[in-house]
């Protein structure tokens, strides 16, 4: 069992190797969003709105670095342990 969860967990690896392309753009499409709802939310007053959002965007490519760091060292791991769970029976 725990032999299939390690191949699960290689297969894993190899898939986000494979697309990275694919996750970079899901990284954005979530920063996008995620970005313009928490300015929105906290800052409500339109001139500093969009100062910081422009900010945001400028930080966009660093962000965008550091979350496909974090998604290559720790994607495959997280959603292994995830399916573990889904399939164990107490």
């Amino acid at each position: 069992q725990q032999q299939r969860m390690r191949d699960v967990m290689l297969l894993l690896e190899n898939l986000a190797v494979q697309e990275e392309a694919t996750i970079k753009l899901i990284i954005d499409c979530l920063y996008d969003v995620g970005s313009i709802n928490i300015i929105n939310k906290k800052i409500p007053q339109p001139s500093a709105n969009k100062l910081v959002k422009w900010i945001a965007v400028m930080s966009k490519p660093i962000f965008r670095v550091f979350a496909w760091r974090w998604v290559k060292k720790n994607l495959a791991i997280k959603v292994t342990n995830w399916l573990a769970r889904k399939i164990s029976f107490k």
